[in-house]
């Protein structure tokens, strides 16, 4: 990556997964970075969840030189089972390589904020309140979460709604015949369900349901949550322990009016939330981060074309997204007959179709220009299940 000039610099503010990617990426393009976040490390790294890494989002870290300090804290899956519980029907997805990783949220933002640590041109600021002045030419990342005080500041709305559906997320152990690198996402008219393969039998679920069961949920005991989980998941999977006390949080679909203003950008969660089915939520804000790495590579834009760049060029993939997660979960989470012969007949159509799967799991791991690709890393993917 080319560098910049001095005088390129740039604060990002919040420290999460995608605050610190940001910060990593511009400050190896060569800005002057100052990554900021009011909580401290062990606040950052208190989070209890996983998540679905895509290839999307490994040849990011490629890019940026930190795939090989992530990988070993990843989970390869080789094997997506989608089943489909209203209309009876399934399919799968295999790939010999890896249809994606599983990584813990402790492990990847220890990760991070090492690699952030041992950056130059990179400073870190943490656990402090004291806002950080900047001027009028200096780049200002977003990177806060969906309840952004610095997005409300701008004066920048956060239009959407709240689904129904919570979500419900647990740490727990398999039995030993199930297969440690098959994960799945079940569909069952109260909302989906995915199962998340960790290694040795650690699984994280991550369970939708109405908002009153999801907090029924978490105050049941073991054994009888685990009857309630087993009961809903599918017949190859059994779960025999908890590893952690479950929690719920709500589940909303939201997009800022705007991703931008005059030299400030909203990225990440700050600019857009949506339903987790499909494992799209890191991976997008992700994508928001290659976006940025790509501009902030140019010696010749500067922090305000950045912005307006960038927000140019990020609204088709969030908005196909963000329509295709709620549009899977008002498809599915349903009992009407129409839809669900619909959905036998599409799910039908996947198994004897190769090349339909392979641009399913295009489309889910680059979001719409994924339609262009015809060849790739999951080529190998489609002998009929």
């Amino acid at each position: 990556m080319s560098a910049h000039p001095a005088n390129f610099s740039a604060i990002v503010r919040g420290a999460g997964p995608t605050g610190s990617l940001a910060a990593l990426a511009m400050a190896r393009a060569g800005w002057q970075v100052t990554l900021y976040d009011p909580s401290d490390t062990a606040a950052l790294m208190g989070r209890r969840r996983a998540y679905a890494i895509t290839h999307s989002s490994c040849q990011l870290l490629q890019k940026l030189g930190l795939w090989g300090a992530v990988a070993p804290h990843c989970h390869p899956f080789d094997r997506l089972e989608l089943l489909d519980l209203g209309s009876r029907s399934r399919t799968a997805f295999a790939v010999r390589d890896a249809v994606g990783w599983i990584v813990e949220h402790q492990a990847l933002q220890k990760q991070l904020l090492q690699a952030c640590n041992d950056q130059s041109g990179l400073q870190l600021s943490l656990g402090e309140e004291a806002s950080i002045a900047s001027d009028r030419d200096q780049l200002t990342v977003i990177a806060e979460g969906g309840g952004s005080p610095s997005r409300l500041d701008l004066g920048i709305g956060f239009p959407g709604f709240r689904y129904r559906q919570g979500c419900l997320t647990a740490l727990v152990q398999l039995d030993r015949q199930c297969s440690p690198t098959t994960a799945w996402e079940v569909f069952r008219p109260e909302g989906p369900l995915a199962v998340l393969p960790l290694g040795k039998g650690r699984t994280q679920v991550v369970w939708s349901a109405p908002q009153q069961q999801c907090e029924q949920r978490t105050n049941l005991s073991d054994k009888t949550f685990l009857e309630q989980l087993n009961n809903a998941l599918p017949s190859e999977v059994t779960a025999i322990g908890l590893h952690d006390q479950p929690a719920w949080f709500p589940v909303e679909w939201r997009i800022a009016s705007r991703l931008g203003r005059g030299t400030t950008l909203l990225c990440g969660e700050s600019a857009h939330r949506c339903h987790p089915v499909g494992g799209q939520g890191l991976n997008l804000c992700w994508r928001d981060v290659e976006t940025l790495a790509r501009l902030a590579s140019d010696r010749h834009c500067d922090a305000r074309s950045l912005v307006r760049r960038y927000s140019r060029r990020r609204w088709l993939d969030l908005l196909g997204v963000l329509l295709a997660t709620d549009g899977l979960v008002r498809l599915f989470s349903n009992r009407n007959q129409l839809l669900i012969a619909l959905r036998r007949w599409g799910i039908s159509l996947l198994n004897y179709c190769a090349p339909l799967r392979r641009l399913s799991l295009n489309l889910a791991t680059y979001g719409p220009k994924g339609i262009l690709l015809t060849t790739g890393w999951q080529q190998l993917n489609n002998q009929r299940s």
